[in-house]
């Protein structure tokens, strides 16, 4: 994948846009007649025991009734206008309020500083390590442990990151916060770093939140996710919606034993194209383009759940918190709450080349980054161009050192890089699968449109050379030749890259009206790819693993599990956890319906 550490790419933030940094809106509160058709760019769940509340007027009612309370939750989470609107209803209610800060109880700057900066590598570095610390170590435990309620108010508030930790009993309200938005205030200079008084850079801000901010807070909404009385959506600027934490709990463990599609998120990049746009006019025209269409990565998606046409969204962790097990089945052991596979657009038609590049190894991810997974890819080409291309591979006689020299000097001086001289290019074929095993040389030409289907970890992308390209703002992206070149697999080379790592498709097995094609992936892989061909209808054994789908072929099918049937339209992202049995596929284009499957290989499973 392009996306690196930092790289939400936006233009320069207008004058205007203090919240947000760009063009596309707030998912809205409650749902909208032309959110329902086509490509659904907010697609929900919904809360079959419970309520959707909306608005801060119950909540504040709620709250009252308590008398104490915590409002907790995640980094990010713009709490001076939560206050500010719970303060208007608590005065139009007549209720005298005791408010205190976690901020308050922050350690000083300087001292989280200090313990942040073993996870953050040098100040130019690209990537940091993940954080061994909990969320404790940012406050002062013994002040906050000696705040109280005060008496003389019938009503006391701790409100902030972490307010659970201060041991208040009383009543418990979670905050939650979509990753999109998070990055869209990242780029606002809206919102600050965990225990920083003032926002940075936005990559800075990025490397700091996904090493370091990101880890402490999901570990402690972990353990609230098993505590809170109310779960909210802090999304909105000036509205917030919210759900008894039971009703989200009993909702989100429903998702486990049934079909769901994440909500995906789009966003702009250098070499970013037209297809999404013109294909998905749902989202904003007004971006410069759309180069990433996040369909399915856990760490930043989030799951929508509507009831009474009324919108609240939580992100992936929670789900896999509460039903891991039942999303993941067998595999669960394995992976534990951690969602393995990944599904992502990569858009270049009219754009441009991504860069060439590769991914570490496991051990140096692992030893380097802290992560558990390393970043094995392959590209299943959905769309492109007759003169599409992929990048794939070294020529025959490639010369590392040459190689190297070559492109320090394209670095240091600005010159172009004949790199097919290098790396061996192959037409883009529709449907086709290229094998990108961690080390691989790779990139996508311009023209295509590259569903990514992978493991999980997204953004260690080292790349060489960028074709002197420049991001939206006009500034070079990060070239990471080192990095590089301690993981490259200069052995992939030659005949060797056509017969290893582009799938050889094959009928694994089929029916009257259907088959189901097997595209081996490569042996470093620890997913598969089947594709299912039908005319009608097809039904599917899970065999107690999860499958991650997306129809890439047709106009829509419907999913039924049980009584119940769930329609999916092309080009969109669901999954059946490990806890469904069995399903069927219906075919409702009128034409040839085609499916792809992905789903992690059993241990004794090889790739013929």
């Amino acid at each position: 994948m392009e996306k690196e550490n930092g790289e939400t790419e936006t233009m320069a933030l207008n004058a205007s846009a203090t919240w947000r940094n760009t063009k596309q809106e707030i998912m809205p509160a409650t749902a909208r007649a032309m959110d329902k058709s086509g490509y659904a760019i907010y697609p929900s769940h919904p809360l079959e025991d419970g309520t959707i509340y909306n608005g801060y007027e119950p909540l504040a009612q709620w709250i009252i009734q308590q008398k104490t309370v915590v409002i907790d939750g995640y980094v990010g989470v713009f709490w001076n206008r939560i206050i500010d609107e719970l303060t208007l209803t608590f005065k139009e209610q007549g209720a005298e309020v005791n408010w205190c800060m976690m901020d308050d109880f922050l350690k000083p700057e300087a001292t989280v500083e200090k313990l942040v900066q073993p996870f953050l590598g040098t100040e130019d570095s690209v990537w940091g390590t993940k954080t061994s610390l909990q969320l404790a170590d940012f406050y002062q435990m013994d002040a906050l442990a000696a705040l109280k309620p005060n008496p003389d108010f019938p009503v006391n508030i701790l409100i902030g990151t972490g307010a659970a930790l201060s041991g208040w009993g009383g009543g418990m309200i979670y905050v939650d916060l979509p990753k999109n938005e998070l990055q869209h205030r990242m780029n606002a200079g809206s919102i600050t770093n965990l225990g920083k008084s003032a926002p940075e850079k936005p990559a800075a801000m990025y490397k700091r939140f996904y090493f370091v901010d990101w880890v402490v807070c999901n570990q402690h909404k972990a353990s609230m996710l098993h505590r809170a009385d109310v779960l909210a959506d802090g999304q909105g600027i000036d509205w917030i919606t919210w759900a008894f934490a039971p009703d989200m709990r009993n909702g989100l463990k429903g998702l486990g034993q049934s079909v769901f599609r994440p909500r995906p998120w789009f966003t702009p990049g250098s070499w970013g194209g037209k297809w999404l746009m013109e294909h998905i006019p749902q989202i904003s025209g007004e971006e410069p383009n759309y180069a990433w269409s996040f369909e399915l990565i856990a760490p930043e998606n989030g799951l929508v759940f509507e009831q009474d046409g009324v919108r609240l969204e939580v992100s992936f962790d929670c789900l896999m918190v509460l039903a891991g097990a039942q999303v993941l089945g067998k595999h669960h052991a394995r992976f534990g709450s951690a969602f393995p596979i990944r599904f992502d657009f990569l858009d270049t038609f009219d754009g441009g080349n991504l860069s060439i590049q590769c991914h570490p190894s496991l051990s140096y991810i692992q030893e380097h980054f802290g992560e558990v997974l390393t970043q094995d890819e392959t590209y299943y080409m959905l769309d492109c161009a007759p003169d599409a291309k992929v990048y794939l591979g070294f020529q025959d006689d490639i010369d590392p050192a040459v190689f190297k020299r070559e492109l320090e000097h394209s670095l240091a001086n600005d010159t172009e890089v004949a790199i097919t001289d290098y790396v061996q290019s192959f037409p883009a074929k529709k449907h086709d699968l290229y094998l990108i095993p961690n080390g691989t040389v790779h990139s996508s030409g311009r023209n295509n449109l590259v569903l990514e289907i992978s493991a999980t970890p997204y953004i260690f992308t080292f790349k060489m050379y960028d074709w002197l390209s420049k991001d939206l703002n006009g500034d070079p992206r990060p070239i990471n030749i080192e990095h590089a070149f301690n993981n490259l697999r200069f052995d992939r080379k030659g005949q060797r890259v056509p017969r290893e790592l582009i799938s050889k498709p094959y009928v694994l097995e089929q029916g009257a009206d259907w088959k189901t094609v097997h595209l081996p992936t490569h042996e470093d892989h620890f997913y598969d790819v089947h594709r299912i061909e039908f005319e009608n209808e097809v039904t599917v054994q899970t065999d107690r693993a999860c499958h991650v789908m997306m129809l890439v072929e047709g106009t829509a099918i419907k999913v039924r599990i049980g009584n119940r049937k769930t329609v999916f339209q092309y080009a969109e992202t669901f999954v059946i956890p490990a806890a469904v049995s069995q399903y069927t596929l219906i075919n409702t284009s009128g034409v040839t319906a085609k499916v792809v499957k992905a789903f992690v290989k059993d241990d004794d499973e090889t790739t013929p």
